[in-house]
């Protein structure tokens, strides 16, 4: 049996996640052998996703959104290097939580990016989700072409100068790809700053000064590259890093949950399993739609696949057609929601315990070993 969960945002790592819920099963089988297989979709989780799967933490102090100083660093396999945005410029790095839509910024990750190839990585897998920028990637351009010049950060370069020849020289034979999620472009009433700009603490104004800032940045890079991608899909993911990245770094594209399943071996790692067991903290309508939940049932090659979750919002036919026999959430053990967010590892071993009854008792009849 194998264990590709996601995290349980703000209460268990997608490792924790696994150890609870291997532990019900073994209560019931005890000579399961449980496999954990901790998987993200490009947001936070995708490091530690990384690491998991033997990559080595490589720590650096980079700036956070606000420019503090913050202890982050990136993953390495060979010449590979996994950089989590989420971890470095995320919404999970504001000082006490404060939003700060105006000034946040990307540079921090385009450090953590310089040391990695500086370091001599030649492949960079970048999970930009989770920003708590709007910056059009901007900081992060900065901090690559610069060297991490901090004078940088304190304006000195005009705000949408490109320095095409530096970023170049930088990248020269690096590969980047990028794990994205969305297909919003960089601007208008779908990109970065109207769909999630008030998510990152923006009132009206302020979403109309970043759209504007947004296509200033958009066309201020067409006229360095002789390009306009402002209108590209996934333009507009992480506050328009994923502009940047199209434009600026020639990055690819591609869906977060499949770039960390290739990461962590997947195929090769549920080759003899019986059971698939994956997860997020609530299975909704975004599951259904590049979310890591629904990116391990598509790879589970008929294996069959039951989800745990913190809470289930989807309908028995809509998991079906997902790929999803049965969901098993906390608040089926535990009607209240505090207690499932203060208390989840008990719980999510109970939800082990219900899955090993279910399944794994049903296929070793099915074998005749039962």
């Amino acid at each position: 049996m194998v264990v590709a969960s996601d995290k349980f945002k703000g209460t268990l790592t997608s490792a924790e996640v696994a150890d609870a819920v291997g532990l019900g099963v073994r209560r019931v089988h005890p000579e399961a052998t449980v496999v954990a297989v901790p998987v993200a979709d490009g947001g936070d989780g995708t490091l530690a996703a990384a690491v998991a799967a033997g990559s080595t933490f490589v720590p650096v102090v980079a700036s956070g959104p606000t420019l503090e100083a913050v202890r982050t660093g990136y993953a390495r396999r060979g010449d590979t290097a996994v950089v989590e945005l989420a971890d470095v410029s995320g919404l999970v790095r504001l000082p006490g939580g404060v939003p700060a839509p105006l000034s946040a910024t990307s540079y921090g990750t385009g450090e953590v990016i310089a040391a990695a190839v500086d370091a001599g990585c030649r492949h960079i897998v970048l999970g930009i989700g989770g920003s708590a920028a709007t910056d059009g990637g901007r900081g992060l351009v900065q901090a690559l072409a610069s060297g991490n010049n901090v004078a940088l950060r304190g304006g000195n370069v005009p705000e949408n100068d490109v320095p095409l020849a530096a970023l170049r020289r930088r990248l020269d034979g690096v590969r980047v790809v990028v794990a994205c999620d969305v297909d919003n472009p960089l601007t208008g009433p779908r990109g970065a700053a109207a769909v999630y700009g008030p998510q990152k603490g923006a009132d009206p104004q302020q979403v109309a000064a970043l759209d504007a800032a947004l296509t200033e940045w958009a066309e201020a890079v067409a006229r360095a590259t002789d390009r306009d991608l402002r209108d590209t899909p996934g333009a507009g993911a992480a506050g328009g890093v994923g502009f940047a990245a199209l434009a600026l770094l020639d990055a690819e594209l591609r869906p977060g949950i499949e770039l960390v399943l290739e990461m962590v071996g997947f195929r090769e790692q549920i080759a003899d399993a019986d059971l698939i067991i994956t997860g997020e903290g609530a299975l909704d309508d975004q599951t259904l739609h590049g979310k890591a939940v629904a990116g391990v049932a598509a790879a589970a090659g008929g294996i069959p696949v039951v989800a745990v979750c913190g809470v289930n919002r989807l309908k028995p036919d809509q998991l079906q057609a997902s790929g999803i026999e049965a969901a098993y959430a906390l608040t089926d053990v535990e009607p209240d929601v505090e207690r499932c967010i203060a208390e989840p590892r008990p719980l999510l071993e109970q939800l082990g315990e219900r899955i090993a009854a279910d399944h794994l008792t049903m296929t070793a009849r099915q074998r005749g070993i039962a």
